[in-house]
């Protein structure tokens, strides 16, 4: 099951992703589901890659973890503002993380267990059973872990983040 996504930007200009495989997670429905990949430790789900994407999978088990971008594609609709799990006050679509998106795609970092053909086994998944992935790219430390000390709304609530998960927000 691959879903089509054709996104018109402008009359003139689109843009056209082709999903490269599926995502296969123990998470049925939106309500309950980790918010983070980091609240889905241990939770373990694997990606149905199209055999005509399979020798892109090359060189890809070297990695402990890969980062998933994938089409949110049970989202309906977008909000500019949104409430987001870690406050009670609506913020900017764009300051969140929210599924609600006018281009709805989510990004995932997990744990590469092991590669099987077309199949990718992960672990410390967040992600909806089913989901259309779009692309991978390989978690690499000295690159992607940025030390920050800003993080605007959020300060001093992400201690809260172990005890969430989906709600009924994101339907």
């Amino acid at each position: 099951m691959v879903h089509k996504k054709k996104i018109n930007t402008r009359k003139k200009n689109s843009i056209t992703f082709d999903p490269i495989g599926v995502i296969y997670t123990p998470f049925k429905n939106q309500e309950g589901m980790p918010i983070q990949p980091n609240r889905g430790k241990g939770v373990t789900g694997r990606i149905k890659i199209a055999s005509k994407y399979a020798d892109g999978l090359k060189d890809l088990r070297g990695f402990s973890h890969i980062i998933l971008l994938y089409y949110f594609h049970l989202s309906k609709g977008y909000k500019l503002h949104v409430k987001p799990f870690l406050d009670d006050k609506k913020r900017g679509v764009f300051a969140t993380r929210a599924p609600q998106r006018p281009n709805p795609i989510g990004l995932s970092i997990v744990k590469l267990k092991k590669i099987d053909k077309t199949v990718i086994h992960v672990e410390d998944i967040d992600i909806l059973d089913r989901t259309p992935i779009i692309d991978i790219k390989p978690y690499i430390p000295k690159i992607d872990a940025i030390k920050t000390k800003e993080i605007g709304w959020l300060k001093g609530k992400t201690a809260k983040m172990s005890r969430r998960k989906a709600d009924k927000r994101f339907k």
